[in-house]
């Protein structure tokens, strides 16, 4: 008895000894962290959850990354198929073990591994060694220490996201979507069925090809899930009668320029959950190819549109880039890449000038000839207006009244001032883009121009919606985003970028742009929409942008050639404009912003400045504070003239008494010259009497070119001789005649159209002009070689 007590004894003593090894063992064996290190498809997901594409691993696998969680049917099958007490074994099933041991044994040959899911994912970890003894007993200890480590949901994840499903098909989410087109946790149990034998033996039965083999396994388990009674029968064979997956099916691809991008921008490898309104993506996509294919007609092969939420700034549809048939550069992302945009940054300079108070909402802008620094702008019609009111040169588009605003502004101070509104694209230094900034001298980006639009819109209604209306949300000018990613807090200061009232009217001004035939007389129905936007066309009519904005939302369209090759008729209003009115169709309506407050003005209708006691034809408008001081109109006049009214007179040669006193509206003799083709009405104060001097210095004349301090290049003809610089000059009275002199030599003489050919040598030079009256007009300027 004794004997046997010691011989107990040392059996439990070897046994503890052994197990205590195996434990020492197990927590000496390191295990990899991360356990798998593979490369990933990055995977793109709407911000339901729903699929907008993947693009495949490096290593040319669909592998998704991890999910958090393994659907409920494809765990249940999975454990049914290969693991039914994964959750009581501690890793590794001595029973399984055993079995195989013995099956092998008889066999002679290993025809079972007794793994348990724990074990073949430290398997699929280390890349699938060769099956031999001593790898066995490695991985079984590896799987031990697994077990200790990770919980049963976390080593069932990691299976189901790293189990081959035959090809180049890794991982439950990758097979869910390449076997049947939609998530995993939308599968019905045959097609759960369906997968979860797979990775038992995806070399020798295959989605497409052995189906025989294959439906056997998967009815077999469908049986057994009757069996145990987690299906009944009714489902079960409406399962079995369910057809096998056939052919991989192609991934979605609803945002594939967005999908690339992010893997760019990070997200490599990653599951990115986006801000993409999975239902809009799929209604805006049609839009823009039906709009791309229209365009093709005229060889103008690309387009693309992005929708972003104002509140947020949030990418509610993204698309990069049309998929006309042919090589037309559709893999470009036109959203990000660098183009001219024409006139569309007009609307920033005209609020910034507002809120610098340089100009009222409504105040005149010269629009007549200008050469500044060998840039001579031109309207797109050709024509110049002498002025134009500051809201309707807007709507209408107008280069040369810009440049001359942004003269007066300052294009070093515009140039800071988008770069603070969200245009990262400005590199170089304000004087690369000179005055051509404002008329597309400087490449922006898509992304950009909504992100500055959405911005000046989120900062103007965050400021009238405030409680404390002094204060604007600086973090309101932020870039959109495509992931739901927690901006800062938002910080506040007295004043924002640009204030909100001037936003206001830069938004009023945008809502009489012209709009395209399809949308003529749009303000006559209640069911149109409140939206300010603005187009822009670039040189050599390359690049055509529409840009929409409404309380909620800013959508912006681009359309051209991703090569840059310019197509006649390829304009901002005909190629891009009705893309961006049909996708406002598919949003929600918004409501009209309403106006920041202000006090009422008299403003002169005539002017567009602040009324003076010389204004009689007045309205009312309301302006901050910031917009009235220092614009009192400068245009009325006050003048005395005859009895008749005929001419201007004053006390050397007429009574006093007998002076008839007028408010006179009064133009610059180029802006009236101008001005007078576009309004028949305008005229010019009379002349002074004969027999009177003026005490007022008039200018009559004023030259259109050359300006100031001008150099002026003679050209030289085709066959090498020297050419003419052509002079112009505007007069008050057209018809006048004026007489040519340079430098004390007589030149000749012109009427009503007063431009002359001038040929002289190079160097500094004297031109002198004289009217018929007598009015005399001096300019030096300098002739320079090329």
């Amino acid at each position: 008895m004794i004997r046997r007590y010691f011989k107990f004894r040392r059996w439990w003593k070897w046994i503890f000894i052994s197990i205590t090894s195996v434990f020492v063992i197990v927590l000496l064996l390191p295990l990899p962290d991360p356990l798998f290190q593979q490369n990933y498809s990055t995977v793109l997901e709407a911000k339901d959850g729903e699929l907008l594409g993947a693009k495949i691993a490096p290593d040319g696998q669909w592998r998704f990354p991890s999910s958090d969680s393994v659907p409920q049917k494809f765990e249940i099958a999975l454990l049914h198929f290969e693991d039914e007490y994964f959750y009581k074994h501690p890793g590794v099933n001595p029973v399984s073990l055993f079995r195989a041991i013995r099956q092998n044994i008889e066999a002679g040959k290993i025809v079972s591994g007794g793994s348990t899911l724990t074990m073949q994912v430290i398997r699929l970890s280390r890349n699938n060694q060769p099956r031999t003894v001593s790898q066995k007993l490695f991985e079984t200890l590896l799987a031990i220490k697994l077990d200790l480590l990770y919980s049963k949901e976390e080593i069932l994840n990691m299976y189901a996201s790293h189990a081959p499903f035959g090809g180049n098909v890794v991982g439950l989410s990758a097979a869910s979507w390449r076997y049947f087109g939609r998530p995993a946790s939308e599968l019905s149990w045959a097609e759960a069925a369906s997968l979860a034998v797979l990775p038992n033996n995806p070399s020798a039965i295959f989605p497409g090809r052995n189906e025989n083999p294959y439906l056997e396994k998967r009815d077999a388990l469908l049986d057994k899930l009757l069996s145990k009674g987690i299906i009944d029968s009714t489902t079960c064979k409406l399962s079995k009668a369910e057809s096998l997956p056939g052919k991989p099916i192609k991934m979605p691809g609803l945002a594939q320029h967005l999908l690339f991008r992010s893997a760019k921008e990070g997200f490599d490898g990653k599951l990115v959950r986006s801000t993409i309104d999975f239902n809009l993506q799929n209604r805006v996509i049609p839009q823009v190819e039906r709009h791309s294919q229209e365009l093709d007609q005229n060889e103008i092969h690309n387009a693309a549109a992005i929708v972003i939420e104002v509140s947020t700034g949030n990418v509610l549809a993204y698309v990069g880039n049309s998929n006309n048939p042919g090589d037309h550069g559709q893999n470009v992302d036109v959203i990000t890449a660098r183009r001219s945009p024409g006139s569309a940054l007009k609307p920033v300079l005209y609020a910034a000038a507002m809120d610098e108070g340089l100009i009222t909402p409504k105040q005149l802008i010269p629009d007549v000839p200008l050469i500044y620094q060998g840039f001579s702008p031109k309207n797109f019609d050709k024509k110049f207006r002498g002025v134009a009111q500051g809201d309707q040169a807007l709507s209408k588009s107008l280069n040369v009244p810009f440049v001359n605003l942004l003269k007066d502004y300052g294009y070093e101070k515009f140039h800071q001032k988008l770069q603070q509104c969200g245009i990262t694209t400005l590199n170089e230094n304000p004087d690369h883009y000179g005055l051509s900034i404002v008329l597309g001298g400087a490449e922006t980006t898509l992304w950009d121009m909504t992100s500055m639009y959405a911005s000046l819109t989120r900062s103007m209604i965050r400021y009238n919606e405030s409680d404390d209306s002094l204060k604007y949300n600086i973090e309101d000018f932020h870039a959109n985003t495509y992931t739901n990613q927690n901006w800062p807090k938002y910080t506040c200061q007295k004043e924002g970028i640009i204030r909100a009232e001037s936003i206001w009217y830069m938004f009023k001004a945008m809502k009489n742009v012209a709009r395209p035939e399809e949308w003529t007389g749009w303000q006559q129905f209640e069911s149109s929409r409140d939206i300010s936007w603005k187009t822009g066309t670039s040189f050599g009519f390359r690049d055509a942008w529409a840009i929409g904005i409404s309380k909620d939302y800013v959508v912006g369209v681009w359309a051209g050639n991703a090569d840059g090759e310019g197509r006649p008729g390829l304009t901002g209003v005909r190629s891009a404009a009705p893309l961006m009115l049909r996708i406002f169709d598919l949003l929600p309506k918004s409501e009209k912003i309403k106006q920041p407050g202000g006090t009422d003005h008299k403003i002169c209708r005539l002017s567009g400045m602040i009324a003076t006691e010389l204004c009689h034809d007045t309205e009312l408008m309301i302006l901050p504070a910031y917009m009235s001081e220092g614009n009192q109109c400068t245009y009325h006049k006050k003048i005395w003239l005859d009895k008749s009214e005929e001419y201007q007179v004053n006390s050397t040669c007429y009574s006093v008494s007998d002076m008839v006193e007028k408010n006179w509206f009064s133009l610059s003799a180029i802006e009236g010259w101008y001005f007078r083709s576009y309004n028949s009405s305008y005229k010019q104060p009379p002349k002074f009497h004969p027999s009177c001097q003026s005490d007022a210095k008039v200018t009559f004349m004023e030259l259109i070119y050359p300006k100031k301090f001008t150099k002026v290049y003679v050209p030289k003809e085709l066959d090498g001789s020297p050419g003419q610089a052509i002079f112009e000059v505007a007069h008050k009275k057209p018809s006048t005649t004026i007489f040519w002199h340079l430098d004390d030599q007589y030149l000749g003489s012109t009427t009503t159209f007063h431009q002359m050919g001038i040929n002289t040598s190079k160097g500094h030079h004297l031109l002198n002009l004289v009217d018929e009256d007598g009015n005399t007009l001096e300019q030096r300027f300098e002739v320079v070689s090329k």
